[in-house]
């Protein structure tokens, strides 16, 4: 649970950091072609482990109870450690960036262990366990 409680933070500080003029080799976003999904990647740092973020504009379908002490908004974004299984997000961000780079259909995005592809009936995400989950509009689940 401690990397539940540091994931808004640390999302909230990447979210900052993305938005200056100068890409970070550490972070990266990308969203779907519809711009429905938006993912950011933040590589691992003093204190802070590697992880992967996707919200999904139309909400998790369907929609998560809320993450014990969650006092922000939850219940439309999946977050990934390299390792461990797929954690709903607590967070008063978002990972959705009209400016991010696109993911075009049918193409894998690969990083540190993380894997996302995008397909047309939706996204699917993994780490280093094998551990993931899909987005799409009709559903979402963890795997």
């Amino acid at each position: 649970m401690k990397a539940l409680a540091l994931l808004p933070f640390l999302v909230a500080a990447l979210a900052a950091a993305s938005a200056s003029a100068a890409p970070s080799a550490g972070i990266q976003l990308f969203k779907t072609p519809s711009g429905n999904i938006g993912c950011i990647y933040a590589a691992a740092a003093p204190g802070l482990p590697a992880n992967l973020r996707c919200d999904i504009r139309s909400g998790l379908r369907p929609k998560p109870g809320r993450p014990a002490g969650c006092d922000l908004d939850y219940g439309d974004s999946y977050a990934l450690l390299k390792f461990g299984r797929t954690l709903v997000t607590c967070h008063g961000d978002t990972a959705l960036d009209p400016h991010a780079p696109v993911l075009a259909y049918g193409k894998t995005w690969r990083r540190n262990g993380f894997s996302c592809t995008s397909r047309a009936i939706g996204l699917r995400c993994s780490n280093a366990s094998g551990h993931g989950f899909f987005l799409s509009r009709a559903r979402s689940y963890r795997f």
